[in-house]
């Protein structure tokens, strides 16, 4: 694992159980991403759409994480949504970014004009994710049978194919979907020229012994095509299995893995994107600046008008902060042996300074002497033993962690 240690003896270093009995790498050198937070992540009904200049924001920041593609929004919606998409498709041309562009659409023709009108007005390629219902409860539900989806689809994907979109075919609810309907949609998709099959989980049911079923299946209906097509994973958190079954599907062969700053979709969400890249960082599969991602988060929530739990990973208050007196202690240890990364994960799965951030110490009720010291070491503060007992008791005194104005309050009593 990438986080362990070189500046101490090999015998003292950590010891990863991740690691144990994996004999090469879990993933592909060359995973890729697909942000839906402008698509998918907007159609949560408790955010706010954020406005042109934040999404142009995102998607510069998007492209500074390496993130591969976006999905810039559902141009078949309507006016405004063509607009959106035109003018950030356009901010991708203008500024040359690395960051592809793909757009959502019913599979049917009338959803993928739009996508090829704005193709052709901006000039750059802007694939089309077609999906469509395939889930024996939406065939029920709606009437339909498997000739009316492959009339349906072979009409719309053809249609997109033909006005030189690249396609991506996407079965909603796959991971309910039964072998009799998928295997002559793939199959008849592929015929016409999709590369790019996308599995979902559009209502979070997934575990990974399904991924790695359904996955295995559909590889060998690819390898039976002698076609090189492309899976997407598109995975939603409703069991809170998002993240877990996102690995999983990168480990078992998928190539394109789907997700939402902060998780942000329909019911609990989708795969939190920026918590996927956290790990894929961690696990060595990441080889992409970090710095900004943290920066990214905050402003999807700020965007969107969704509060960060102050105990969500990395982009949350507390992710780096302890108030604890054993806790602490150990932190301020390792600082004093000048090893700055061994301060970093003594007591944290995850290097703060990886991401721009760093260990935070506090004081509260729990805490220890050793907690107000490095408090008032860190703001060049005179720490003398009358001044520490101060702080220590008032501290013992309160029910939860000091802010730092009512700690500079004590401080200022203490003085006058």
């Amino acid at each position: 694992m990438s986080t362990e240690l070189t500046s101490i003896p090999e015998e003292q270093a950590i010891y990863d159980w991740n690691e144990l009995e994996h004999n090469a790498p879990v993933f592909r050198d060359n995973i890729e991403l697909c942000d839906e937070t402008l698509r998918d992540g907007i159609q949560s009904p408790s955010v706010v759409d954020p406005p042109i200049e934040t999404k142009l924001e995102l998607v510069d920041l998007m492209d500074k994480l390496g993130i591969t593609i976006a999905n810039i929004g559902l141009p078949g919606a309507g006016p405004r949504a063509v607009e959106d998409v035109t003018t950030i498709a356009k901010y991708i041309r203008d500024n040359k970014l690395s960051l592809k562009a793909n757009t959502a659409a019913r599979t049917v023709v009338r959803d993928i004009e739009p996508v090829v009108s704005i193709q052709q007005e901006v000039g750059i390629p802007i694939a089309a994710y077609c999906f469509l219902g395939t889930s024996p409860l939406r065939l029920y539900a709606e009437g339909w049978d498997v000739d009316f989806l492959l009339r349906q689809s072979e009409k719309a994907l053809k249609f997109g194919i033909d006005e030189g979109l690249e396609v991506a075919f996407v079965t909603e609810d796959t991971i309910r979907s039964s072998p009799k309907a998928l295997e002559p949609l793939f199959r008849n998709a592929i015929n016409l020229g999709v590369r790019r099959l996308v599995l979902c989980d559009t209502v979070g049911h997934a575990t990974p012994d399904g991924i790695k079923n359904l996955v295995d299946w559909t590889r060998e209906i690819i390898k039976d095509s002698g076609e090189d097509v492309k899976i997407d994973w598109h995975g939603h958190n409703d069991r809170g299995l998002g993240l877990a079954n996102a690995l999983f599907a990168a480990e078992y062969g998928c190539d394109r893995i789907h997700g939402t700053a902060l998780g942000v979709g329909e019911r609990v969400g989708n795969v939190s994107l920026d918590q996927l890249i956290l790990n894929l960082k961690l696990m060595g599969a990441w080889k992409n600046d970090v710095s900004h991602l943290v920066q990214y988060t905050r402003l999807v929530g700020e965007s969107t008008r969704v509060e960060i739990p102050v105990n969500y990973p990395l982009s949350g208050r507390d992710a780096f902060r302890t108030a604890t007196g054993v806790h602490a202690a150990a932190v301020i240890k390792a600082i004093k042996t000048g090893d700055e990364h061994l301060a970093d994960i003594i007591y944290s799965g995850v290097p703060a300074g990886w991401f721009g951030r760093e260990q935070e110490i506090e004081i509260g009720h729990q805490s220890g002497l050793s907690n107000i010291k490095y408090w008032l070491y860190k703001r060049k503060i005179d720490a003398t033993d009358e001044l520490i007992e101060n702080i220590f008791t008032k501290a013992k005194a309160a029910n939860r962690t000091l802010r730092d104005d009512e700690v500079l309050d004590i401080i200022k009593r203490h003085e006058a």
